[in-house]
């Protein structure tokens, strides 16, 4: 089974060097100003003419305006959005009409009583995203906590479209999460940095490595 990995809130040459050395299938970008990932649409340019055509360059949102993405666009060459937010399957369909980007959107999980919420996306997204919830505290990111969930509530599940696992992962849990949930594509972050917003270019390899392996 091959194992498309995504490396996600990047912000130097060195760690979008490391992802495009490893064999990273999709190279995120955040564009979210509250994260410590965050970077702006001129600096996401640069670090894009970095990146192969065969890479997906991906940009992360979060309730983010058509003003907020257009001006991204414009200055960026993304190929898939990533919404982060509480977007409606409404408004997941008229980004994607107004910008011709295909979507993927971040799905929140805590429990059994989260996954139907994917049901509601999956006819206008063209990729859903597992992530853990974000812990229920005042100024808590949307992502990128470094928090898993319990991989078995996945197992065995068929969803309409694509979909990615992410929370908390690292190179060391990789194998398990994989095995546990059956995700063929996983996003990292916190799990790939010395420390938040700072990427680890060994670590990024490391997770690629262990990728591949599987």
């Amino acid at each position: 089974m091959t194992i498309d990995a995504k490396i996600c809130g990047l912000s130097s040459e060195d760690a979008v060097a490391a992802a495009v050395e490893g064999g990273a299938a999709y190279i995120g970008f955040v564009f979210y100003p509250r994260s410590p990932r965050s970077v702006t649409p001129e600096r996401a340019r640069a670090l894009c003419d970095r990146i192969p055509v065969s890479v997906r360059r991906v940009g992360l949102f979060v309730d983010a305006s058509d003003d907020e993405i257009a001006a991204v666009l414009d200055a960026a060459p993304i190929d898939l959005l990533q919404l982060h937010g509480h977007e409606s399957a409404e408004r997941i369909a008229a980004v994607k009409r107004r910008f011709g980007r295909p979507i993927m959107k971040a799905i929140a999980i805590a429990g059994e009583n989260d996954l139907p919420a994917a049901a509601a996306y999956e006819d206008a997204a063209d990729m859903l995203l597992f992530d853990a919830k974000p812990p229920r505290r005042e100024g808590a990111l949307p992502g990128g906590n470094g928090l898993t969930f319990d991989w078995r509530l996945l197992a065995g599940r068929r969803w309409q479209r694509p979909w990615m696992l992410s929370g908390g992962l690292t190179a060391d849990l990789l194998p398990e999460a994989v095995r546990i949930s059956g995700a063929t594509a996983v996003d990292v972050s916190s799990g790939v940095e010395h420390r938040a917003g700072e990427k680890d270019p060994g670590k990024i390899r490391e997770f690629l490595a262990r990728a591949r392996q599987l």
